[in-house]
């Protein structure tokens, strides 16, 4: 296993994460998955075997199971917990009442310590708000966080899908208020879905703001087992096709990935992984499977390597289609780059 610094902090996280949404399989989260303890300890134990100390959960992951059966995990395998870096979330929906759902102080102090109820450990390393809200200051939240830190009940705190200006916002007002800012962000990216990389991606290399890749196989497209012609195996995107992925897009990157994957000996999964691992920008890729020999794969991408023609091919097929203002500011911001100087200049 390989490590990385999070963000601009001084914590080691594993390249692979466990993500942990097809535990429990309670509530919306059962089309993802419903293992129970006993395949809950073997996956913890595969993948804490193999080196990975670090694991992905929420609040919302089968109203609480998911946070639960890891903790138990954690006992029935007398893992130690301080060798370990847990993350979970906060922001989704916990309940009926007016307040059970959002970024106020008042639902962040209630639901970090029903996380640290149901996680059983007395801190979580790593807290992150599931996503924006619009009703609640930026500033409440990042204070709240903050606080939070200064308890010893969370160690770093960070977000999941926001948008740039919405991060940066955050990043900007801790900064200048001298409070803990996001060590990370938590977002779709793969080489099927780069959109990230249009304002996301520069935002977090500029602030050194770590990654944390969700979705990196786009819901199983990326596996393989899906084709153009529509002869598909069973997999979930039959039934429920979550996140969003670019279909055309996928397809041109599989007619390259499967026969490299044959070329090279190794799943076209591994592949598809292991670009996301040769991405600077990207600290962490989350993985998670229904059954063992999916998660026993997956661990091998941090092996895959590739040559420079490759990286070149596997960039090119799945390259975004140039938008304004990128557009505009390629030309424009010529005469401030090397290379556009030397252009100009010939």
């Amino acid at each position: 296993m390989k490590y990385k610094i999070l963000g601009n902090t001084g914590l080691k996280v594993s390249t692979l994460c466990l993500g942990t949404m097809n535990y429990g399989g309670k509530g919306f989260f059962g089309y993802m998955g419903n293992l129970d303890q006993k395949a809950v300890d073997e996956q913890i134990k595969t993948v804490t075997e193999a080196g990975v100390n670090f694991i992905d959960t929420a609040n919302i992951y089968s109203e609480g199971l998911s946070e639960t059966m890891i903790g138990q995990a954690i006992k029935n395998l007398s893992i130690n917990r301080d060798d370990l870096v847990l993350a979970t979330k906060v922001r989704g929906s916990m309940g009926n009442g007016e307040n059970d759902r959002g970024l106020s102080k008042k639902h962040i102090i209630q639901q970090v310590e029903a996380s640290l109820k149901r996680l059983g450990t007395d801190y979580i390393d790593l807290y992150q708000i599931h996503t924006a809200d619009p009703l609640t200051p930026i500033e409440e939240t990042i204070k709240t966080l903050d606080d939070l830190v200064r308890s010893g009940k969370i160690r770093y705190f960070g977000a999941s899908n926001m948008s740039a200006w919405q991060l940066m916002k955050g990043v900007g007002y801790s900064h200048y208020n001298h409070l803990d800012k996001f060590a990370s962000l938590q977002a779709n990216y793969s080489l099927d879905v780069r959109d990230a990389e249009r304002e996301i991606v520069p935002m977090l290399l500029d602030q050194k703001v770590g990654l944390m890749v969700w979705s990196p196989l786009s819901g199983g497209l990326l596996t393989g087992k899906y084709t153009r012609n529509g002869s598909n195996q069973e997999g979930r995107l039959n039934n429920f096709p979550f996140p969003p992925f670019h279909e055309d897009r996928a397809y041109d990157v599989l007619d390259v990935l499967i026969p490299m994957a044959e070329q090279k000996k190794v799943s076209v999964s591994q592949l598809a992984l292991a670009w996301l691992l040769h991405q600077p920008v990207v600290s962490s890729v989350i993985i998670g499977a229904t059954k063992l020999h999916q998660l026993q794969d997956n661990l091998k991408a941090v092996a895959v390597t590739f040559t420079k023609e490759e990286l070149d091919l596997l960039n090119e097929v799945s390259k975004l289609p140039v938008e304004y203002p990128a557009n505009v500011l390629e030309i424009m911001t010529m005469d401030r780059s090397s290379a556009g100087v030397d252009f100009l200049n010939a």
